[in-house]
């Protein structure tokens, strides 16, 4: 029978792949309604379980013993069968230390700030109590500690997310603006779809040491696995794990000049790659009914840049997807934020002389390209993560990227 993972809406998990890492096992997942819990487990149709939200304690009455970790969390994130009755364990507990561990973040003799108040906050305020914290702080909602009051700890100098603020679907929020915080050297956020949260995002621009929680959860299957198949995995497919989920789920997000060639190479690295193919010129296209040259034209280009900045959302949020943006879109540092979220920026460095100009109300004549040649050049060079020359065939240059890209 299989191993799989137990869980109420598991359609955007990454455990199957993580665990095609680890051994030559079937894994699958099995999405249960809550009332059908108690069904699944007694017809016992697997030999070991991982379990997520919301039934990590939901699992616990059914297990005929507990670890002592999952004794002590009250929770339950792996089961096996042992003489035909099950077992629960937890593995989360050891995938936050390897998480905290090979980060380089410390929480020894730093005071702590733990956002959220559920049962991963509780897994993460054992870890931080045993690796020596001077301080933790819960912060919830409704708790004596809240957002409201949450600046009277402006002091931390860790922050860990265990809430669901700013995970998919509902990218771009952030529980706390880290700008309260001028103690702050670390911040931990267990999401890890998408990679990078509004909340690690600002760290990374505040030079603060941050990981997602993508360790967290490769480390715990690691552990998971180790259970199912009772052997030693190394330590080190962790990391390639991690590197698989990684490059699996990134977006390719091409920026550059009007006429650079963004769509034609975009196009082709998606077929390619076995990628989707988004535009941000199309999106918008699809939201107003009309081209950005007609929108510009009609209403000005400050309607247009707000409507491009729903459509760079909307791509942003996306994995595993080929996008081309338009022209202008790194003008506004809040696209770059939602583009970066899942996605490597290559800028698609084609000189002056050899972009498109037909079509593009913005660019013209010559003298009003080389304007914003000169204006926006630097923004490429300041947002791209790989700059890539287009000044040859524009396949050449696609294959080029490819490679650089394998």
């Amino acid at each position: 029978m299989p191993f799989g993972l137990l869980g109420e809406k598991l359609a955007h998990s990454f455990s199957p792949l993580i665990h095609s890492v680890f051994g030559d096992y079937e894994y699958i997942l099995f999405p249960v309604e809550p009332e059908e819990v108690p069904d699944f487990l007694q017809r016992r149709e697997f030999d070991g379980l991982n379990v997520t939200i919301p039934y990590k304690q939901t699992v616990i009455p059914y297990c005929a013993s507990l670890s002592p970790i999952a004794r002590r969390l009250n929770s339950v994130n792996t089961i096996t069968v042992k003489n035909g009755q099950l077992y629960g364990d937890n593995t989360d507990y050891a995938g936050f230390l390897h998480l905290l561990r090979t980060s380089g973040i410390t929480v020894k003799g730093k005071k702590a700030l733990i956002l959220g108040s559920g049962g991963s906050s509780h897994t993460v305020n054992a870890v931080c109590a045993d690796e020596g914290a001077r301080e933790i702080i819960v912060v919830s909602r409704t708790g004596k500690v809240n957002y409201e009051n949450i600046a009277l700890h402006s002091d931390a100098e860790v922050i860990i997310n265990t809430t669901p603020v700013g995970m998919y679907p509902n990218n771009g929020e952030s529980p706390v603006d880290l700008a309260l915080f001028p103690n702050l050297e670390a911040v931990v956020d267990i999401i890890y779809n998408p990679q990078r949260t509004a909340l690690l995002l600002q760290a990374e621009k505040r030079g603060l040491k941050h990981v997602n929680g993508l360790p967290m959860l490769a480390a715990q299957a690691k552990y998971a696995a180790e259970l199912f198949c009772g052997a030693r995995i190394d330590d080190a497919l962790i990391d390639k794990a991690v590197e698989v989920v990684n490059k699996k789920t990134r977006n390719l997000v091409f920026i550059g000049m009007p006429g650079s060639g963004k769509s034609t190479i975009g196009r082709m690295l998606a077929s390619r790659l076995g990628m989707k193919f988004i535009d941000t010129d199309e999106l918008v296209r699809e939201m107003t009914g009309r081209t950005p040259a007609e929108i510009i034209k009609n209403d000005g280009e400050p309607a247009f840049r707000a409507i491009e900045r729903q459509a760079a959302k909307e791509a942003g949020k996306q994995t595993s997807s080929v996008i081309a943006t338009g022209g202008g879109i790194v003008l506004d540092e809040r696209n770059i934020d939602a583009l970066r979220q899942n996605g490597l920026i290559i800028f698609l460095d084609r000189s002056l002389e050899k972009l498109d100009t037909s079509g593009r109300p913005l660019s013209s004549s010559y003298e009003s390209l080389k304007k914003l040649y000169e204006f926006r050049y630097p923004l490429y060079q300041k947002y791209a993560d790989i700059v890539a020359d287009s000044n040859l065939n524009l396949e050449t240059a696609a294959e080029k990227i490819y490679q650089l890209l394998q």
